[in-house]
């Protein structure tokens, strides 16, 4: 893996040809030496502290293996819960790992965790694992691990209204180049009634159905939480019932105080749309599950606001064509991803491929999700595997109908893909007043 730089889009310069039988290997070089912005995480930057997750045990205790836990284990949740990080993870690596063949994608990525820190895979113990984490110092190995990723930099999920973040914020978090900021609205778009109280404890005068300045005291909070955060976007998850425009407290604060600010911002506004939440409450953060959502709202928002910019994302396999569709109807909209239940090798390469035949490579294929610090190593992999035949597929058909690319051609588009899609669509470079993907 090459040195990670930010590393700018490749000119074109040597025009020659590539063979088709060369086309797939050219491809997967490219794919391996592009440094990556992964442009959503839930990881977090070291001045947060014990926000940010990593190590075996919190690799082990990841809800989509504490899900997978159940369908094995005669363990209830409720007497899972009652048990500490450890003894969690140790349940989970003697059911899925020892007891099992690990051949689900959570699992095998745990393998491919160890493998690529030289650890071996198939012990009974989590001895080995738990002593090389222990010798650690988080600095280094978060640099360790994005060489390994293939990762230039990442970008949070930062929300202002958690108890345990803001304090830090406030306090004056020390910024990190590799990671950056984004002000997540989901406790102040979907949970008003339940958090509006924190901000008026802050001293913002605002009131639990939005009367009196409460809109413009919000768009204060929002100006005073940019200013300290510097965030590259704001973002919200929203459920599949989801409608805009909307007669509700979260249909105001959209379309009076966030979308606003994101313009007065220059700043996009993220909104992955399709969660059904809490389907099966016991199993806690494993228990959302997905709905097909209306997207008609996507339409109605892009219409009415042609200068702001929205990353979109989409939880159902089923709205997928139809967010390709609203794609070529409007600039200012960036498909990203293949989101949560939608991460897996087929789903992606059917998703992937029906996003270049219509879009080209306006849109950003995937970004990692991830949880815990290691899991950039194998989603990122995985990733590139994927990734690889599909766009081998793309030039080769392209080739057939008369039109061969170059190496530089090639490197151009996966950069394109991995990188200058979103530092151009968010401005991350500065410089860039466009508003449309490409």
């Amino acid at each position: 893996m090459a040195t990670i730089t930010e590393a700018p889009a490749p000119e074109l310069g040597s025009a020659v040809p590539v063979a088709a039988e060369q086309l797939d290997r050219i491809v997967r070089d490219e794919l391996q030496d592009t440094p990556i912005i992964d442009m959503h995480t839930h990881l977090f930057m070291p001045s947060l502290g014990k926000l940010g997750l990593w190590g075996i045990d919190e690799l082990l205790t990841y809800h989509y293996l504490e899900a997978e836990l159940f369908r094995f284990s005669s363990v209830k949740p409720a007497e899972y819960w009652t048990l500490n990080k450890q003894q969690q993870a140790d349940l989970i690596w003697r059911t899925l790992f020892v007891e099992n063949t690990p051949v689900s994608e959570a699992a095998r990525g745990v393998i491919a965790v160890l493998s690529a820190l030289g650890l071996e895979t198939a012990r009974t113990d989590l001895s080995q694992a738990r002593e090389y984490f222990r010798n650690q110092k988080l600095e280094p190995h978060i640099r360790h691990v994005f060489e390994l990723a293939g990762i230039s930099e990442v970008v949070m999920t930062n929300d202002p209204l958690d108890p345990e973040e803001a304090p830090l914020w406030m306090k004056g978090a020390a910024p990190d180049r590799q990671f950056h900021p984004v002000l997540r609205l989901d406790r102040i778009l979907n949970k008003w009634p339940q958090h509006w109280q924190i901000l008026a404890g802050q001293g913002y005068r605002v009131e639990e159905n939005l009367g009196g300045n409460s809109v413009a005291e919000v768009r204060r909070f929002l100006a005073d939480w940019y200013g300290r955060m510097k965030p590259v976007y704001m973002a919200c998850s929203l459920p599949d019932t989801f409608e805009y425009p909307e007669d509700s407290l979260r249909g105001r604060l959209l379309k009076e105080a966030v979308i606003p600010s994101c313009g007065e911002f220059n700043i996009p506004l993220s909104l992955m749309i399709g969660v059904r939440y809490q389907v099966n409450p016991a199993i806690r953060l494993a228990g959302d599950a997905v709905g097909k959502a209306n997207l008609r709202a996507v339409e109605h928002i892009c219409v009415e606001f042609p200068e702001n910019r929205f990353l979109i994302s989409v939880l159902s396999r089923e709205n997928q064509h139809e967010l390709c569709v609203y794609s070529r109807k409007f600039g200012n909209l960036l498909p990203f991803g293949c989101w949560w239940f939608l991460n897996q090798p087929s789903i992606v390469e059917e998703m992937t491929r029906e996003r270049i035949e219509m879009i080209g490579f306006s849109f950003i294929p995937q970004h990692s999700d991830a949880r815990v610090l290691e899991q950039v190593i194998y989603k990122w992999r995985n990733t590139r595997r994927t990734m690889a035949p599909i766009l081998t597929n793309a030039y080769r058909l392209l080739a057939e109908d008369g039109r061969t690319v170059s190496r530089d051609e090639i490197r151009r588009g996966i950069h394109r893909l991995f990188r200058t899609n979103f530092e151009r669509f968010v401005n991350l470079r500065g410089g860039h007043e466009r508003h449309s993907a490409v």
